[in-house]
């Protein structure tokens, strides 16, 4: 299996926040953001894994700042890691004025993603990832801690198992 470059996959999409996109306050609804996160990142995804991929998670959703009613949001996922048959991928929001002005980061996600092999519809291995950026390589060399919190969460590893982790928290 090949290695594909982070900047074969990167992916964006823009959104004008319309009124049916917010809640009373006139703020966009967060379930609509994370839709457009998740479909954004699954695109980046299956151009990584060059195969339809389904969403396995998502995890640490962050709402740094309010997306307003007329705002433009700009979305960018990149995957910052490829694991067997998954990769998590990395998607930022930016929002601003129609005008260009007030421009901020608002959210960001990790999303982890399975590959499926066209003909039998299971999980099939991916192209490695190969970064080229030091934030490429620091999101790289980050991604199995994230991974295993994730399997700990979802119950399918022990925290005390989880060495990369404990790893981390003893070195600081």
């Amino acid at each position: 299996m090949n290695e594909k470059l982070v900047s074969e996959s990167i992916s964006f999409s823009s959104e004008l926040i319309m009124p049916n996109d917010t809640n009373p306050l006139g703020n966009l609804m967060g379930g609509n953001l994370m839709r457009w996160m998740d479909i954004i990142g699954g695109i980046c995804a299956g151009k990584h894994c060059e195969a339809n991929v389904v969403t396995a998670s998502v995890d640490h959703v962050t709402f740094q700042s309010p997306i307003y009613l007329g705002d433009v949001i700009t979305l960018k996922a990149v995957v910052t890691k490829a694991f067997t048959t998954s990769v998590e991928v990395y998607v930022e929001v930016d929002a601003c004025s129609t005008d260009g002005s007030n421009n901020r980061k608002t959210n960001h996600a990790y999303l982890t993603f399975v590959a499926l092999d066209k003909e039998s519809m299971k999980p099939k291995k991916v192209p490695k990832v190969k970064p080229s950026s030091k934030e490429e390589l620091a999101l790289f060399e980050s991604a199995p801690r994230r991974r295993e919190l994730r399997l700990i969460l979802a119950g399918r590893l022990e925290a005390k198992d989880a060495v990369l982790i404990k790893d981390y928290f003893g070195s600081l």
